[in-house]
């Protein structure tokens, strides 16, 4: 056999806008070269294929190109031969396993992206063989692809709204492919909290696709780490343990506490249910684990489940098409079928022949029919029936066929709502999608900002008209609200409509109050809550006065001692001093002319005191028991005249003067 030196090359894999112009059979002849020369790189021994295909520059820019464009239409309908297409796979995944098993394969097969389209388009199982020899024979190679991809990710997550939110979600659902066949990939980006850190900020944003892609990548980088030759049951227990860390913070927030990344995962996933049983079943099972999940299971939003029970939908016969005669069957409208339909939503055992009798017995009433099979209360000719009875055919029916023709009225149709937003640009998907966008429109926009915008400031010619139609000297009254405007009266007998009767009411309680008041400063003890002050001629009066029960008196009186301010205005309100005063009567100690007086006594026999005297007195300046102005000869007045002059030293400022006097006279100096 001659020695191959080279093979021709093979053309990349064209994308989908290319594949369309291509007409049926040129594309028959490219899947015919294609899988020639696969089937002739396959064929050649272990050191040629290193020899030659390694070489070949071709062969992984076609597997490449292949790999990525048969997963953007993995769902699509293959063009051309199905078998041949089908063929062409098969020898696309063991180029690649063959190329990726040599020492040292194509740099470009090393990638992440490769990898992931290989792990959507052959699946778990064949992805996982893929992912796996790369993990054992290149990963010094692989983990520079999957570093720079996690530093990417971890950036645009956390960057929010001014990321590049578009291409993340990509980035997420393509990685979650690989994620989901390999659980060394799992693992690495599980590594650290910085990962799982920027998946919880992002999916604050309101982006139904991109919460989505983030759930689904936290499900199986979780699921991962108990997958694989040797679980990191461990590191799962952190992880755990900072989602239940960061659902708390959330739920202490002002935020709903349902919209969080650990209610969203622990409702529509069942992780909690796989990770559990996986721990059990490889005997690692510890109370710090069962804790932690326990602790996640009660953030699970309210009326959800993991997943749905999936419920065998059994075939309903609703008596559809030509309508007969068959004993109580004469005709089924189909509204009643509607009726039928709603039972078996919440009873599907039942049959629909059933169903039409227990119609017919309560009156075509579908909330007691269902009451009474709850209840189960039915009739004994009901509760004996063939509850799977079904509604019969037209073939299993011997009579004639009469079509039902006659007319029947229309059920009332629920009504059509209809808003402002009808027939708009969003209803007639008409928008642009510049105007659209997530949050705020301009986040880096402050207040200073829309100030200095005048681009939406009112014309100044626009102010200027309306300041000229304004009146200022417009003072015509309002009667905006009179009964002949308003086109009605207020009824006065209406309890708080009625001016006169509020006042009433007020002039009442003033009256109350002022009696309880002085009640209450003169005798408190009257206020007392026992038997004996109750049955007291101060309480019967207090109550003819006011009108008020015993309850309601000592209710009173317990409200006003706790209520500071209502007992400083109880007090300016019923205070009997009017500011107006006659006479200022004395403050000091006055002897009385008969020697009577006291020291508690504070008027003297001339009724003088401190600063005041009477009409027509004479003036005096003695503070004795005379009078220094009086008579002369007198006792009193030559008495008040010498005390006058013995005791002006200790009683004015002669002896501070002195004093003064002297120290001046020392220059100031003490000695």
């Amino acid at each position: 056999m001659a020695k191959v030196t080279a093979f021709p090359p093979m053309v990349p894999f064209p994308e989908a806008a290319w594949r369309e112009h291509i007409v049926p059979e040129e594309w028959e002849a490219c899947l015919d070269a294609w899988l020639v020369l696969a089937g002739a790189h396959l064929s050649l021994s272990n050191a040629e294929f290193v020899r030659v295909s390694a070489k070949d520059e071709s062969l992984p820019a076609f597997l490449t190109s292949y790999a990525e464009q048969t997963a953007l239409s993995h769902d699509s309908t293959p063009l051309g031969n199905v078998h041949k297409t089908r063929q062409l796979r098969k020898q696309c995944f063991l180029l690649s396993h063959r190329l990726l098993d040599i020492d040292h394969p194509p740099d470009s097969l090393y990638h992440w992206e490769f990898l992931a389209d290989l792990s959507k388009i052959y699946g778990k199982d064949h992805g996982n063989k893929v992912v796996n020899l790369v993990w054992k024979r290149h990963l010094a190679s692989l983990e520079p692809s999957l570093a720079s991809l996690k530093t990417l990710l971890i950036k645009e997550l956390d960057a929010g709204l001014k990321g590049d939110l578009k291409t993340v979600e990509s980035q997420l659902k393509r990685l979650n492919h690989l994620l989901h066949a390999s659980p060394e990939v799992a693992a690495f980006f599980m590594a650290g909290s910085d990962f799982v850190d920027s998946l919880i900020s992002c999916y604050k944003l309101m982006n139904p696709p991109l919460r989505k892609a983030i759930v689904s990548t936290l499900y199986l980088c979780l699921i991962g780490l108990t997958e694989g030759e040797k679980p990191n049951f461990s590191s799962l227990v952190d992880q755990l343990y900072s989602l239940k860390a960061a659902a708390e913070a959330h739920k202490a927030g002002p935020t709903n506490v349902n919209d969080s990344l650990v209610a969203e995962l622990v409702t529509e996933t069942p992780v909690l249910k796989l990770v559990q049983q996986r721990i059990e079943a490889s005997g690692s099972g510890s109370s710090r684990a069962k804790s932690v999940l326990t602790t996640l299971g009660g953030f699970r939003k309210a009326g959800g489940s993991t997943r749905p029970q999936r419920l065998s939908k059994r075939k309903i016969n609703k008596g559809k098409g030509v309508a007969i005669e068959v004993e109580a069957y004469t005709s089924v409208h189909v509204h009643r079928m509607s009726l039928v339909s709603q039972v078996q939503d919440l009873f599907p055992d039942l049959g629909s022949g059933f169903v039409i009798k227990l119609l017919d017995e309560y009156g075509n009433n579908v909330e007691q029919v269902i009451a009474h099979l709850l209840e189960g209360s039915l009739p004994e000719h009901l509760e004996g029936a063939d509850r799977s009875e079904e509604l019969p055919s037209p073939s299993q029916l011997t009579g004639e066929h009469v079509p039902d023709i006659a007319p029947r009225s229309t059920p009332p149709q629920l009504p059509t709502r209809h808003n402002i937003f009808d027939d708009d640009e969003f209803d007639q998907l008409a928008i642009d999608t510049s105007k659209l966008h997530f949050g705020q429109r301009n986040p880096d926009k402050t207040a200073d900002d829309i100030l200095r915008d005048r681009s939406t400031a009112p014309n100044k010619a626009a102010i200027l008209s309306a300041l000229a139609a304004f009146d200022s000297d417009d003072d015509e009254r309002d009667d905006t609200y009179d009964v002949a405007d308003v086109g009605g009266t207020v009824d006065s007998a209406t309890p708080g409509n009625n001016p006169e009767e509020d006042k009433t009411s007020t002039e009442v309680r003033d009256a109350q109050d002022e009696a309880l008041f002085r009640a209450y400063r003169a005798t408190p003890n009257v206020f007392e809550r026992d038997a004996a002050t109750r049955r007291g001629k101060p309480r019967v009066a207090l109550r003819e006065e006011t009108g008020m029960t015993d309850e309601a008196i000592e209710g009173w009186a317990l409200m006003l001692s706790r209520d500071g301010r209502q007992m400083k205005r109880l007090e300016a309100k019923f205070s009997t001093f009017t500011g107006m005063q006659k006479e200022l009567a004395p403050t000091s100690w006055r002897a009385s002319p008969q020697g009577s007086g006291t020291e508690d006594s504070d008027v003297d026999g001339n009724n003088r005191g401190r600063g005041g005297r009477l009409r027509g007195a004479p003036r005096g300046r003695g503070r004795g028991r005379g009078n220094v102005a009086g008579p002369s000869g007198e006792r009193d007045t030559e008495a008040a005249r010498r005390g006058k002059e013995a005791n002006k030293g200790s009683r004015a400022n002669h002896n501070r003067r002195d004093q003064r006097a002297r120290k001046m006279a020392r220059g100031g100096f003490p000695g």
